[in-house]
């Protein structure tokens, strides 16, 4: 029983601040289907969350599509997605609107934090960027071949726009691939590009495929602009996220359309919680809800 009380005290919550008449056909945590849609840039890590969820709650049956921020925030207005897990929570305005529509706000949290990994071909002599020479090759001003997971509406693409870029426009330079996957079979057949991938899709050595991918692309080092001391750089790992020496980390949020206790209730907890946290750990991402510190990490302005 005791393992079981968190999940009630939040469903409690979700009883107490939804809203509206509840259908008598509804879902529980551990039984039912819905939809969600997931940022690409986190499949990895979410797709070892659905497949530990689905083995403890085989009576559950999450579909999930991978799509970019935009698409999935998209998707979330369709009475047919109830849940997204993405970048950022919601904007005052977007909550107002979901509580107009629906008579009651979407929840949303930090689930985790991950980071915005640049990587760079196995033989590259230069592994070291500053958040200078960072932004000089996203605008252009040094025509060094730049790769990611789309041109618009991605989260990659969104975090480097407003902390790099500073709302400017990339270069000539910069061009998308079609998916993560595609960003990283680019950087190890051109010696001479960097990449900017979700730290999900190559930090993890236990995986099969990325153990692959890292005998032939490496991890750039990004100047840490919190650290005390100068001239350290910093590769994107559980402890440069978690005590803010890594610049271009980010979070990992939960949004869920549900004023109910239902399968997506079941989720949110399940990630949540230990078994979903220990998940995000052993991803190599900084769990939020453990008992672990996460410091703020800021980019300069240059």
């Amino acid at each position: 029983m005791k393992k079981r009380l968190p999940i009630v005290l939040l469903v409690g919550l979700l009883f107490s601040c939804g809203a509206g008449k509840q259908p008598n056909n509804r879902d529980t945590p551990i039984n039912g289907a819905i939809q969600i849609c997931v940022d690409e840039s986190f499949q990895p890590v979410i797709a070892e969350q659905l497949k530990v969820h689905h083995a403890a709650y085989p009576n559950t049956n999450i579909r999930v599509t991978y799509q970019s921020e935009a698409a999935c925030l998209k998707a979330l207005q369709d009475d047919s997605t109830r849940m997204v897990v993405v970048a950022r929570g919601l904007t005052e305005n977007e909550a107002t609107a979901y509580q107009k529509n629906l008579s009651f706000k979407p929840l949303y949290g930090i689930l985790a934090y991950d980071a915005i990994a640049v990587i760079i071909h196995r033989d590259r002599k230069d592994s070291l960027f500053t958040l200078q020479q960072l932004t000089d090759i996203l605008n252009g001003s040094n025509p060094v071949p730049a790769v990611m997971d789309g041109m618009r509406a991605t989260s990659t693409v969104r975090f480097l726009k407003d902390s790099l870029l500073k709302g400017g426009d990339f270069g000539k330079n910069v061009v998308g691939a079609l998916s993560s996957k595609d960003v990283i079979k680019n950087v190890m057949n051109h010696p001479d590009a960097i990449g900017f991938v979700g730290m999900s899709w190559v930090g993890d050595v236990y995986d099969k495929e990325q153990r692959a991918y890292q005998k032939k692309i490496a991890l750039a080092r990004i100047e840490c602009t919190q650290c005390e001391e100068k001239g350290i750089y910093a590769k994107p790992s559980q402890a440069t996220i978690t005590y803010g020496q890594y610049p271009l980390s980010r979070p990992l949020y939960y949004i869920l359309k549900e004023n109910w206790a239902g399968v997506g209730t079941g989720l949110m907890n399940f990630m949540s919680l230990e078994r979903g946290q220990l998940i995000f750990r052993r991803a190599f991402l900084a769990p939020a809800k453990m008992d672990f510190k996460v410091r703020s990490g800021k980019i300069k302005e240059q």
